[in-house]
């Protein structure tokens, strides 16, 4: 089974929060209401250099793969 790069969570324990698992490499939670990010795996000092640059793009994509969601959620 093939795992999709972002999956959608929910916590009745933080009702207004949104939270998406990025699955891959490097794999993290975001909340969108306030774009924290907690990294679910150890990083070294050699993976924080190679990710921070591609964090950013990680974070809109998060971003864009919520709003589609949600219009398909309407949608259907």
């Amino acid at each position: 089974m093939e795992l999709p790069k972002f999956v959608l969570a929910d916590n009745t324990d933080f009702p207004n929060d949104i939270l998406i698992i990025h699955l891959e490499f490097p794999r993290f939670v975001i909340n969108l209401e306030n774009d924290e990010v907690e990294f679910i795996e150890e990083l070294d000092e050699d993976d924080e250099a190679e990710i921070e640059a591609e964090m950013e793009h990680l974070i809109v994509a998060a971003g864009e793969f919520y709003d589609r969601e949600m219009l398909r959620y309407a949608e259907s």
